[in-house]
């Protein structure tokens, strides 16, 4: 996954082949939301400048992704803060820019100290520094 921000968005792009299908050529919901789980990561990375871990997902299946058809695109963003919770929106488009699953993710966040400490969060100054598939 290749990520870029846009904006208060974290968004990449993805290729699935075969191996992500979970009936023939449809992307298995599960991979759908672990997409989903990793970009709000991102955000929190980023824009939050810290580390944490998936507390909830909540996810709405809107339309099947068929792998065949090329590559998916997710957009993410931070929707709130409170206390040590981030609500983070994402949405997962088809390559037709069709909406096709969404989900609001609760992140439970940690101070940089232990971010840095337990989950052995680099820094922001090492995001995009370098292109890797």
């Amino acid at each position: 996954m290749n990520f870029f921000e846009d904006g208060e968005f974290i968004c990449c792009e993805w290729q699935p082949d075969e191996s992500f299908q979970g009936y023939f050529n449809v992307l298995h919901g599960g991979i759908q939301m672990t997409l989903m789980d990793e970009i709000a990561s991102w955000v929190v990375q980023v824009k939050l400048k810290t580390a944490g871990v998936t507390s909830r997902m909540d996810t709405r299946f809107i339309k099947t992704v068929l792998i065949e058809t090329g590559p998916v695109y997710l957009k993410a963003r931070l929707v709130s803060t409170k206390k040590m919770f981030a609500e983070i929106e994402v949405s997962l488009y088809n390559n037709n820019k069709e909406l096709c699953a969404s989900s609001m993710v609760t992140y439970y966040t940690v101070s940089d100290a232990k971010a840095r400490e337990k989950f052995f969060y680099p820094g922001i100054e090492h995001f995009y520094h370098q292109n890797v598939d």
